[in-house]
């Protein structure tokens, strides 16, 4: 009995604390041996507890709701493997700055390393992919133990939304029994002892550092934004500014969520991916500087862009404090807070838009000039690049959108362009992985009402027994399944010119039938062959709740071909105009 009333005691006094540190949601799987955290922790009047039965969805839809709320989100399971499936999520995490609480239960230390079941090193289980591990000790009633706990818990939670952002690892060894005592009136009472709190900072530049960058600005420069840890409308304002101040175009990611909202969009790039796949056109638009926001855009001609002009100075700004340099082009690593540092230099320049406005008109020109063209793919008639051209028309005000990976990504990047709907874009490109996408969108559906998710047929498949928790917690999303039947990104790779092997090693179809999938967990299913018919299926699911399933039909090969055409035509209209254009 002691050990069960010291369990209850130091179990609760971390639950509580939980709350107190800003904890409201945890993402749990059912186990054994992590029951005391999960009854207590579904107890407590101020936690709502989210079950997921398999842990590697579980880790990634609390990675979604993360993403949503800006805010912590905890997950629970039991010891063994089903710590180890947490791996995926926990990675993307660190490497996407998103702040997750990993709470693993244990075996207790003298069934570790015997042969006990169920029983791995759980030690940094995750390794260097956490910012912060602790193996807790076991519990004990005495107050210095709850008062540890309490500190432990706040110390890990305060680590996980302190710049940059990311995973925390707490791992509880526990002894039988494992039911805490649950009529307990005082298991989550506080301590006379304060616990420690920390305050969220932010990291800045000194006077003479801003005053040293906005004098030697020059007048030809580039401001780069790929995808940014969080949503700040307050820092999409300020670099707005910043851009119209000093006259510089803004080369916007779909993921810096610079491309929706009501902010000016007189500056941004959107089409860049297209223009700058010309050399001359690289080669002519030189910049004298770039300042560069974000993790790496997508766009791969834009790497080659930044890799060609590695002699440029480039200003990487960082908040986070990291080294987001891919390309080996960093001129200096500038730690500061982006909507800081964006407001600052902005007081400090002087107001440039007449000295050089034929640098910003070339860019608006060439932007211009290739939206132009891809208007074009509206005349294919079902292509997956016109069902993202017409996206941001097909979905409601307030809408979050989450891109999978592979050729949704890429597609969003050359055919969502710039518009003034508040719609939120979502992706998992910290490691840019296939795995997970579902759990996620779901994640961030549980909190955000219109939930869209784009995503292909493996990607789907590799994440379908997400779908699972849109039927356990009745959630509302729309997945919009493109189905090319394998791999569409490497049609558009070296390996579609080897057609030997490429179908067996690349292109691998699977010929499954997913609306199978739709009816197993309770879903809409809506079957896609022409235009018409998903234009009908999108306005249809406007007004209806639960999960929904939209599942377009598209042949990689053809839309490899549409999109090949749709480039050519491209460069053939920047060739003819490009005197005109680049002065």
């Amino acid at each position: 009995m002691s050990n069960q009333i010291a369990m209850t005691k130091y179990i609760g006094a971390f639950v509580d604390e939980l709350t107190k540190s800003g904890v409201k949601q945890v993402v749990v799987s059912p186990g054994s041996r992590s029951t005391p955290i999960a009854m207590l922790m579904a107890d407590h009047p101020d936690i709502e507890v989210m079950m997921h039965v398999d842990e590697r969805s579980a880790a990634f839809f609390a990675l979604g709701l993360a993403k949503a709320t800006n805010k912590t989100v905890a997950i629970l399971c039991t010891s063994g493997t089903a710590a180890a499936n947490y791996l995926p999520a926990v990675v993307e995490s660190f490497y996407a700055r998103v702040p997750l609480l990993v709470i693993t239960a244990d075996r207790p230390h003298e069934l570790r390393d015997i042969g006990a079941a169920q029983t791995i090193d759980q030690v940094n289980l995750f390794g260097n992919h956490v910012k912060w591990f602790q193996d807790m000790p076991l519990p004990e009633e005495s107050r210095e133990m709850q008062k540890f706990v309490r500190t432990v818990c706040s110390r890990a939670v305060q680590t996980t939304i302190q710049a940059p952002y990311g995973p925390v690892h707490l791992n509880f060894p526990l002894r039988e029994p494992l039911v805490p005592i649950m009529d307990d009136r005082s298991k989550f009472e506080g301590m006379d002892t304060p616990i420690v709190r920390t305050e969220k900072y932010h990291v800045t530049l000194s006077d003479e550092s801003f005053n040293r960058l906005a004098v030697n600005l020059p007048k030809n420069g580039i401001i780069v934004c790929g995808p940014m840890d969080e949503y700040n409308a307050n820092f999409n304002e300020a670099i707005v500014k910043l851009a119209q101040n000093i006259n510089y175009p803004i080369i916007a990611d779909p993921l810096s969520q610079l491309r929706s909202g009501n902010h000016n969009k007189q500056f941004i790039i959107d089409s860049y991916n297209a223009f700058l796949k010309n050399e001359q056109v690289r080669n002519k638009l030189k910049p004298e500087v770039i300042i560069r926001f974000g993790s790496m855009p997508v766009s791969k001609s834009l790497m080659f862009y930044l890799k060609e002009h590695a002699d440029v100075p480039q200003y990487i700004v960082d908040g986070g404090q990291g080294w987001r340099d891919p390309v080996s082009t960093a001129y200096e690593m500038i730690y500061c807070n982006e909507q800081i540092f964006c407001e600052k230099l902005t007081m400090l320049t002087e107001d440039r838009s007449k000295l050089n406005s034929s640098w910003i008109e070339q860019w608006l020109q060439l932007n211009k000039l290739v939206k132009d063209v891809i208007v074009q793919i509206d005349a294919d008639k079902l292509n997956e690049g016109r069902l993202i051209y017409h996206l941001q028309n097909l979905v409601p005000e307030q809408s979050s959108i989450m891109v999978g990976n592979s050729m949704p990504i890429r597609d969003v990047d050359d055919f969502f362009h710039s518009n003034y709907k508040s719609i939120k874009l979502y992706g998992n490109r910290g490691v840019n992985g296939i795995d997970g996408l579902v759990s996620t969108a779901l994640g961030i559906s549980a909190a955000v009402e219109n939930t869209y998710l784009i995503v292909g047929d493996l990607s789907f498949y590799h994440d379908m027994n997400g779908l699972l928790a849109a039927k356990m917690h009745d959630l509302n999303l729309t997945i919009l399944l493109i189905n090319n039947n394998g791999g569409g990104i490497f049609s558009m790779l070296q390996q579609a010119k080897h057609p030997t092997y490429f179908e067996l090693l690349f292109g691998t179809p699977t010929d499954l039938q997913f609306e199978h999938a739709a009816k197993l967990y309770g879903g809409k299913y809506y079957r896609v062959e022409t235009w018409q018919q998903y234009v009908k299926a999108m306005e249809t699911v406007q007004n209806e709740q639960g999960l929904k399933i939209i599942e377009v039909f598209t042949n990689r090969h053809e839309n490899a071909k549409i999109r090949q055409k749709l480039w050519e035509n491209v460069s053939r209209e920047i060739e003819n105009r490009l005197g005109e254009v680049l002065r």
